[in-house]
């Protein structure tokens, strides 16, 4: 199977200090990898030049096998890539649909905001994500920590994503919310989006992820199945700076 994403050494350098040194990560349909490491490991300078926020200096880029440039966060959309951030980036005093369309209403024929096929469709997008969404009419300021993260997973998956970068999706939710963005993130991977997840919490990559990519100091200390490792190894990777086998004792 060709991956979807294969970012192929790598290399960002700010000021003559290297942020990534050197990386190379791949991402599959219906696959989560996640990027772990300390603040400062470069795991968020990395996938921000696949989001088109920072530019590489060095390296390729190849989405579905193909050589491609990302200038800016337009070329990655062009290209299926969408980002949901830790802040989601949603307007608090809007409802689903109106965060949904954002920038890109849907108008009727005579040039006027076509409400009802926005609801109708926000509607339909979430039926396939969280059916259990009922607030569809409530500004997202009254939502859960869980349903704005399906507000702006449905904003994603409706214009077309292939490709979705998660900065830490689970911070701050309890476990009830938790376990709704995993069934999200479990039906995304059904539906064959490849998902890039930037964790620092060891738990929610062991939980979520099928790929882990853990990087220390700019540089990538190895990637590994999360179901063939421990957290403590996950830990001593990103500590240590070794691969599980070569651990100490």
């Amino acid at each position: 199977m060709t991956p979807l994403v294969e970012l192929i050494d790598i290399s960002i350098a700010f000021g003559g200090i290297k942020a990534v040194d050197h990386v190379s990560v791949d991402l599959y349909p219906g696959e989560v990898v996640g990027l772990l490491g300390h603040n400062g490991a470069g795991k968020s300078t990395l996938i921000k030049c696949l989001s088109g926020a920072y530019r590489k200096d060095s390296g390729e880029i190849r989405i579905n096998g193909r050589k491609v440039e990302i200038e800016n966060p337009r070329d990655a959309r062009a290209l299926n890539i969408e980002t949901i951030y830790q802040t989601l980036a949603l307007a608090d005093n809007l409802d689903a649909a109106a965060n949904l369309f954002l920038g890109r209403e849907l108008t009727t024929g005579f040039g006027f905001l076509d409400e009802a096929r926005m609801e109708a469709e926000t509607r339909r997008i979430m039926g396939r994500l969280n059916p259990n969404f009922r607030k569809f009419n409530a500004p997202v300021s009254a939502l859960s920590g869980g349903q704005r993260q399906s507000v702006a997973i449905a904003r994603a998956v409706y214009f077309n994503a292939k490709i979705l970068i998660m900065d830490e999706p689970t911070a701050a939710l309890g476990p009830q919310e938790t376990q709704m963005v995993a069934e999200l993130i479990g039906e995304l991977k059904r539906q064959g989006l490849g998902i890039f997840l930037i964790d620092h919490d060891i738990h929610a990559v062991k939980e979520l992820c099928d790929r882990a990519a853990v990087m220390k100091n700019g540089q990538l200390v190895g990637i590994v199945r999360v179901d063939e490792v421990s957290e403590d190894d996950l830990l001593g990777m990103i500590i240590l700076g070794k691969k599980p086998d070569t651990l100490a004792a």
